[in-house]
C-alpha cells in the first residue's frame, strides 16, 4: 500500500513538471511572438499616419478645385455682364446714329406743317405730312427718345443751347428762363442726342 501512494505521488511530481514545461513554454513562445504584435502595431499606426496625410492632401486639393472654380465662374460672370453692357451701348449708338440721320427730315415735316397754317394748302395733302410727323414722333416715342421743347424753364447746359438773349416778356420771367424753342432736342434715357436751340431771357 505504502509502495503504491508512492508511485502516485511520483506520478503527480511529473504530471506538475509536465505542466510546468507547458507553461515554461509558453510563456518564451508569447515572448518570442511580443515583437512580432509591436511590429504589426507599428505597421497599423504608420498606415493611419499615411491615410489621414492622404485625406488632408485630398481635402486641400478639393478646395483648390473649388476654388478656381469659383474663380472662373466669376469671371465668366463679369464677361457675360461686360458684353451684355457692350452689346447694350452698340445698339443705343445705332439707335443715336440713325436718330440724328432722321432728325433734320422730321424738323423739315414740322417747319412744313407750320409754315402751313397761314397758306392755303390742299387738305388732304396737309393730312398726309401730318400723318407722316405722327409715325416719325410715336417711333421716336417706341425707342425712348424724349423731346426736348419746353419754355419757361430755367436754362440747363445740359439739355439747351442758347442762341441769342432778350429781354423777357414778363416782368414775372426770371432771368435765364427758356422764352422760346427755335429747334426741339432730343434725348435717350439721361443722354442727350440733340440739345434744344433755344432763346433765353436775360
Amino acid at each position: 500500500m505504502a509502495m503504491s501512494e508512492k508511485k502516485q505521488k511520483e506520478q503527480t511530481l511529473d504530471n506538475q513538471t509536465i505542466v510546468n514545461e507547458d507553461l515554461d513554454t509558453a510563456e518564451i513562445s508569447a515572448t518570442q511572438h511580443q515583437p512580432e504584435t509591436d511590429a504589426s502595431q507599428a505597421e497599423v499606426q504608420t498606415g493611419e499616419v499615411n491615410l489621414l496625410a492622404e485625406i488632408e492632401k485630398l481635402k486641400e486639393e478639393v478646395n483648390q478645385k473649388n476654388d478656381l472654380l469659383l474663380r472662373k465662374s466669376a469671371e465668366f460672370e463679369n464677361m457675360r455682364k461686360r458684353v451684355e453692357r457692350e452689346r447694350y451701348m452698340t445698339i443705343q449708338l445705332s439707335k443715336v446714329e440713325a436718330l440724328n440721320d432722321f432728325l433734320p427730315i422730321n424738323d423739315d415735316l414740322l417747319r412744313t406743317l407750320d409754315s402751313s397754317k397761314n397758306l392755303s394748302i390742299d387738305e388732304n395733302f396737309l393730312k398726309g405730312v401730318q400723318l407722316v410727323a405722327e409715325k416719325f414722333e410715336n417711333v421716336l416715342l417706341k425707342n425712348g427718345i424724349e423731346k426736348i421743347n419746353e419754355i419757361h424753364v430755367p436754362f440747363d447746359v445740359n439739355l439747351h443751347e442758347a442762341l441769342m438773349k432778350q429781354p423777357s416778356p414778363n416782368a414775372d420771367i426770371p432771368s435765364g428762363t427758356v422764352l422760346q424753342v427755335f429747334e426741339p432736342g432730343y434725348k435717350m434715357g439721361e443722354r442727350v442726342v440733340r440739345h434744344a436751340k433755344v432763346i433765353v431771357s436775360e
